[in-house]
């Protein structure tokens, strides 16, 4: 398949059209947040929140019987929050320091979800058929009316990064210096987190539990080694996770049998190796040859005071 029908196929055809909107909705939205817990050094938070979603998601559809998309992301959500408070609550009131609290409760609500989709599994009701592809995702079965719901939520959760955008600052680079000026940092803290909890929820169906943490980091990483400045790392995030987005679904477009959700992680994997190798003044490339260039520079310096002494 040439360029040409394959840029034809993502305009006109509805299942690559559909799939690439979805998971340039997920990129833009993970990317934007994601760069925000980059910088809170939170980034393990995202790989909790996503692995505590999924037995939100299984319980929603018992409860509900339904497996709409809002259903489940509303679940989901709900799930994400109550592994959030109890990270933060496992934190305040124990001596239990937050890496191990977010460990405790990644594995705990990730167990408690695989156990309600085995026994979901052994029911004669196949209506729960699908929901197994919230481990890994499962792009491919998107629909518009899915992807509508991911442009809402995550155009709200994008309105309020902005809106809070001199507040998000303070508390990502002083956080302390935000509270003297009497900005609420705590609940800025928790806004943040619930803003993560949607751009996390709005990509299971995509990504999927496993792989979803990878959306929220990577981005956020390759975007760090190409400037100081959060606009433009924000941006750039967001860019490289949409980007990632439309790459991985026309690549596993091109090859039966590829999942898209993986080939995404993949692609977006790439663009943070690329940028870490050769990214101007924190890329590995550069850095190995200024080092080199110093050496030179020292060498010759000492070879002319050596004559000089001579």
């Amino acid at each position: 398949m040439d360029l040409a029908q394959l840029f034809h196929d993502l305009l006109f055809d509805y299942t690559l059209r559909t799939v690439a909107a979805g998971t340039a909705v997920l990129g833009l939205v993970s990317g934007t947040l994601g760069a925000f817990a980059l910088l809170r050094k939170q980034s393990l938070v995202g790989d909790a929140i996503s692995h505590a979603a999924l037995p939100g998601v299984v319980l929603a559809f018992m409860i509900t019987g339904l497996k709409g998309p809002t259903t489940l992301m509303l679940g989901a959500a709900l799930a994400g929050i109550t592994g959030v408070l109890l990270v933060i609550a496992i934190t305040r009131l124990t001596r239990i320091k937050q890496d191990s609290s977010l460990g405790i409760i990644l594995s705990v609500f990730f167990g408690f979800g695989l156990m309600l989709l085995t026994f979901l599994q052994r029911n004669p009701d196949a209506r729960q058929a699908g929901l197994n592809h919230f481990l890994f995702g499962q792009a491919a079965t998107l629909l518009e009316r899915d992807v509508l719901v991911m442009g809402v939520f995550g155009a709200a959760a994008i309105m309020l990064t902005l809106l809070f955008w001199k507040e998000f600052k303070l508390l990502s680079f002083d956080r302390d210096f935000g509270a003297s000026l009497g900005f609420p940092m705590q609940a800025l803290d928790v806004l943040i987190t619930l803003l993560l909890v949607v751009a996390i929820v709005i990509g299971l169906q995509s990504v999927g539990v496993v792989l979803m943490s990878a959306m929220i980091v990577a981005p956020a990483a390759a975007a760090r080694q190409w400037s100081d400045r959060l606009g433009v790392m924000v941006a750039l995030s967001a860019f490289f996770g949409a980007t990632a987005g439309v790459a991985g679904t026309l690549i596993s477009g091109l090859a039966a049998g590829l999942s898209t959700g993986p080939v995404i992680v993949l692609c977006i994997s790439v663009i943070a190796a690329f940028s870490l190798a050769v990214a101007p003044n924190r890329g590995l490339l550069w850095g190995w040859w200024r080092q080199r260039r110093q050496r030179q520079l020292l060498t010759a310096e000492l070879m002319e005071a050596d004559q000089g002494v001579r």
